[in-house]
């Protein structure tokens, strides 16, 4: 059923993308389409032909390719606020898929439909644009992280991207927030084996910087992670986040 955007989703696009008025009203005009997907569902299929953009406002999500062998690769993970297949709107086909990693709430417009706001507000045109670059420098840093960092590094670099995108903020002992992945996905997130993943969490934990107990994650000590996994945040561009 079609309705106006749930006010639960602008409140997250208003905390992550810094919304001017104009493209606010514009996408709160827009038919969107609620939808909730399970945990461990393909929210979009590798392969598909997209006629309509879909938003997350809640829960985990993440870009994946199989191969042949049906080995899996998470390539990027979304969090609320963050559009699944934007760049749909200029492809015939997607080339991978996306997963729901936890229950997940999405809302979908229509190609035609947001076309048709970039048409009558550039400033629709240049947020649309504004969000594919960020999408394309978070999956630049991602193959660098992969092609050059050592297992803790890598994942002590992913713990400091999500803490940032998710606008953790600090609570007591350090920057808390939840990363509900199972140790399997964080090993498909990291391009490892579960083995090597479980090594590397325990050599993170031990430098103190970080507690990560099941799905709760606290930073202790910001500065001393961002040094040691070599973390930048100018990739990330506009989003919001305390630290």
């Amino acid at each position: 059923m079609d309705s106006a955007i749930p006010a639960p989703l602008l409140a997250v696009l208003d905390r992550k993308e810094m919304l001017t008025q104009t493209v606010r009203a514009a996408l709160a005009s827009l038919p969107w389409r609620t939808q909730t997907v399970d945990d461990g569902r393909e929210i979009i299929p590798e392969g598909f032909r997209p006629s309509e953009c879909c938003l997350l406002f809640e829960g985990m999500a993440a870009d994946m390719r199989y191969l042949a062998n049906g080995d899996r690769q998470l390539t990027t993970l979304h969090v609320p606020g963050d559009f699944l297949d934007l760049h749909g709107l200029y492809l015939k086909v997607l080339d991978h898929g996306v997963l729901a990693l936890t229950d997940c709430q999405i809302a979908a417009v229509r190609h035609e439909d947001l076309r048709r706001a970039a048409q009558e507000h550039p400033a629709v045109a240049e947020f649309i644009s504004t969000v594919i670059a960020r999408g394309s420098a978070i999956e630049r840093m991602w193959i660098v992280c992969m092609g050059r960092k050592d297992p803790v590094r890598r994942i002590g670099h992913l713990v400091c991207e999500i803490c940032l995108r998710l606008g953790a903020r600090r609570q007591g002992e350090g920057y808390r927030f939840e990363f509900p992945v199972t140790q399997a996905e964080l090993a498909d997130l990291a391009g490892l084996s579960v083995v090597h993943t479980n090594r590397a969490l325990q050599e993170l934990r031990s430098t103190g910087f970080v507690a990560w107990q099941g799905a709760n994650v606290i930073i202790r000590n910001w500065s001393a992670l961002a040094s040691f996994a070599g973390f930048d945040k100018t990739y990330l561009a506009s989003d919001r986040g305390a630290v």
